[in-house]
């Protein structure tokens, strides 16, 4: 790691306490204007060469996208896709924004987003507030190339019945579609009524089915930690019906872990980041083994330790939300200088080849 490296990284954990003391959403804000403020100028610059990282062990080929690197941003991070050129430069290989809806929305009331620092963990219940799938499709459509993919998470709208759900995907769809690089669909985002009901085998026939037909490709659907074994493979069989292109395992969890310390986790929404890890990983595997389309791995990532056990588990990419707000902006190098020396260690010449290992 070069002194500079380590420079950045020290100076993010002096900043930490700041950001700490104030509510999680507001450092949240703050860390997205951060961002937006180095975007396309020389500093931008800066940071891609401090932080990307050039080697060809790490390129990923999967669902007709090249990635030059298995970690990316997980949804939620960057709603409205204000960000990706940024995080592109942070050394991110892929960027998935949202969740979008067809019409903006507000999300629900604050406090909406809680830190767990004694596991380090978040609880969130944002409720998909978002500036609407039109404004996210233009944006994505006018902003440079930020020279990596950039997924596009879509969801249910607020108050959207389950029946007129396949309508709603499609409007949003309609809205993003061409600026995507591959469309995810969320059914199972714990803060928002009523959408972790649609996945079940009917409503996801319908959703995907008329997203299949609109034309939607790449297209694939993200799932819940909290679902039963038989109920994931039903998903996984409405998965290869409709030929889909890929799975996301897994999204945040309501359960709560036995053994949690924050006081915090009494705090109903969405928990995600290392309390979550293994329950993650666990489901890639169980998903991996059942599906022959690549899978991308989220949950507690926060280390290249973790990033490469998921690989093993059987996910061609990773990508992780929390863990930039324990460990800073130089964790997607931090991943990727690590998964390098594993591959060495270990005797494979890519992440390819290390991809379910441990099947």
């Amino acid at each position: 790691m070069g002194d500079r490296h380590r420079v950045i990284r020290a100076a993010y954990r002096a900043l930490r306490p700041a950001l700490f003391s104030v509510p999680a959403e507001t450092a949240h804000r703050t860390v997205h204007a951060g961002l937006r403020a180095v975007q396309h100028t020389p500093v931008e610059d800066l940071l891609s060469g401090r932080f990307t990282r050039d080697n060809d062990r790490l390129a990923v080929e999967a669902f007709g996208q090249s990635f030059p690197n298995p970690v990316g941003v997980a949804a939620g991070f960057d709603k409205n896709a204000e960000l990706p050129a940024a995080l592109s430069a942070l050394g991110f290989g892929h960027v998935e924004v949202g969740g979008v809806t067809a019409d903006p929305q507000p999300g629900n009331p604050r406090p909406r987003m809680f830190r767990l620092a004694e596991d380090r963990g978040l609880v969130n219940r944002m409720g998909l507030n978002n500036e609407g799938a039109a404004a996210v499709g233009d944006r994505l459509r006018t902003a440079p190339d930020p020279g990596v993919p950039v997924g596009v998470n879509i969801a249910l709208s607020e108050s959207v019945a389950a029946a007129d759900a396949p309508a709603d995907y499609r409007k949003t769809y309609q809205h993003i579609g061409d600026a995507a690089d591959y469309v995810a669909v969320n059914v199972s985002c714990p803060n928002s009524e009523g959408v972790r009901d649609l996945q079940n085998r009917a409503s996801l026939e319908a959703i995907l089915g008329g997203l299949v037909d609109a034309g939607a490709s790449p297209l694939l659907v993200k799932l819940s930690p909290d679902l039963p074994g038989p109920a994931i493979e039903e998903a996984l069989a409405v998965v290869d019906d409709y030929d889909l292109d890929g799975v996301i395992a897994v999204n945040t969890t309501t359960d709560r872990p036995e053994g949690l310390a924050d006081p915090t986790r009494a705090e109903r929404g969405g928990l995600s980041g290392a309390p979550i890890e293994d329950r993650a990983t666990e489901t890639v595997r169980f998903v991996a083994e059942r599906v022959d389309v690549p899978v991308i791995g989220v949950g507690g990532v926060s280390d290249a330790t973790g990033a490469y056990a998921k690989i093993r588990a059987g996910a061609s990419l990773v990508q992780l939300y929390t863990g930039l707000v324990y460990e800073g902006p130089t964790l997607a190098r931090d991943i990727n200088d690590g998964l390098v020396d594993m591959l060495e260690r270990d005797g494979f010449d890519s992440v390819d080849d290390a991809v379910g290992a441990d099947l």
